[in-house]
């Protein structure tokens, strides 16, 4: 990979509430550095870190709890460009190479975005209809991809 060319490794969950398969509820979570921009979690894999690891650690980073269930993997790599006010703040990467997990919450799970180093103001359940309409312009094609794989394997 050229240093003009490089996609930072990265997790990301769509998360379901403990109410799944019964009501296919997301979880999206408003940043808290972006304007009205809301994403599911996601984040970077450290230096030799497995990806299921990566999840668990940035499920617990970002919204306060491990507590999940892993019920499916998006089974390649997916990766998107960052915009340009975004790429300056993220060299030398230029986007981000993604492996997604559908997560459930378990019933024990307590949201809590108040953590270390928050990057949530505010989190949501959301319908699919609702879903692409509140999220980040430039993570929506990698969004419908991903979720358009979970329903066509039936799970959303």
């Amino acid at each position: 990979m050229s240093k003009t060319n490089l996609y930072r490794p990265n997790v990301a969950m769509i998360i379901v509430s403990n109410n799944y398969p019964m009501k296919k509820e997301i979880f999206i979570a408003q940043r808290n550095d972006l304007t009205d921009i809301w994403q599911f979690p996601q984040g970077g894999i450290d230096e030799g870190e497995g990806v299921h690891e990566a999840m668990f650690r940035e499920l617990k980073e970002e919204i306060g709890t491990d507590k999940a269930k892993i019920i499916a993997e998006y089974p390649h790599w997916i990766s998107y460009d960052f915009p340009k006010q975004i790429a300056k703040k993220m060299k030398p990467y230029n986007g981000q190479m993604q492996r997604y997990f559908l997560v459930k919450l378990k019933k024990s799970a307590k949201i809590k975005l108040d953590t270390k180093h928050p990057e949530f103001i505010d989190y949501k359940f959301v319908s699919m209809e609702e879903l692409l309409g509140q999220t980040a312009h430039f993570k929506k094609d990698v969004y419908k991809k991903v979720i358009n794989y979970f329903k066509k394997e039936g799970l959303l």
